[in-house]
């Protein structure tokens, strides 16, 4: 974890999980209870012809972009609603869609449903990734290719197995950091304060989400060590 969120034995951390494991970023069924309401808050203006979207709680512009075929992906979404970092949505905030995005009569409630419980598809590449370790890994490298942060595989996937073993709800609740109230979250265990500076756009704003929080600590290590890949102990 950060030099900040150092802790004393790193053998020895205890972790809690919050529950069955949230994939935000991913799985649109896992944020807004499936396809059908994305779906249904969905419409096309009869006059003007643009597509608009009514945001739900857990969207995100990463999700929308993805669920509803937007070509662009959530930059897109962003430049329409002229939407700047750290890009955040509010719950009943109805955004234009930009053309080519799918209506309510596109959008296939069993097949998008069904595909967003085991794989999760990036918004600027169009390519499919796996909802287990190695396809966060994977899509966060997308994101950081496009955002020039440096990293690899490998150097990600040992600090993951290090800091919390893999587990995107690990939490550390006894350490300084937590008794400071900002105890050390997610599969990089970042602090709040530091995935919020670090945060990539276009990236869930969850701590836990896997690939929000890869990205943010990498990103972190990148301004602080030059790349994950030097890291190789508590950072």
């Amino acid at each position: 974890m950060p030099r900040h969120a150092r802790k004393t034995t790193s053998r020895s951390r205890r972790f809690l999980a919050g529950g069955a494991v949230t994939v935000g970023t991913f799985a649109l069924a896992c944020t807004a209870a499936g396809t059908a309401q994305a779906a249904a808050a969905t419409t096309t203006d009869k006059t003007t012809g643009k597509t608009t979207y009514t945001v739900k709680a857990g969207d995100h512009l990463t999700s929308i972009a993805r669920s509803l075929h937007v070509p662009g992906g959530w930059q897109a979404i962003a430049s329409a609603n002229h939407l700047t970092s750290p890009y955040i949505i509010q719950t009943g905030q109805v955004l234009t869609l930009p053309t080519g995005s799918a209506s309510t009569k596109t959008v296939s409630t069993k097949a998008v449903s069904t595909k967003a419980a085991s794989t999760s598809t990036s918004s600027s590449t169009g390519k499919t990734y796996t909802n287990n370790l190695d396809g966060w890994i994977k899509h966060s490298l997308a994101i950081m290719a496009e955002h020039k942060i440096p990293g690899t595989y490998n150097g990600i996937h040992r600090n993951i197995i290090r800091e919390s073993s893999g587990n995107p709800k690990a939490i550390n609740l006894w350490d300084s950091n937590a008794v400071k109230g900002t105890p050390s979250k997610g599969l990089l265990q970042v602090i709040q304060p530091t995935f919020d500076t670090y945060h990539v756009p276009g990236t869930s704003l969850d701590i836990y989400d896997p690939v929000a929080n890869i990205t943010a600590a990498c990103n972190y290590a990148y301004h602080r060590y030059g790349s994950i890949d030097n890291v190789n102990s508590a950072y």
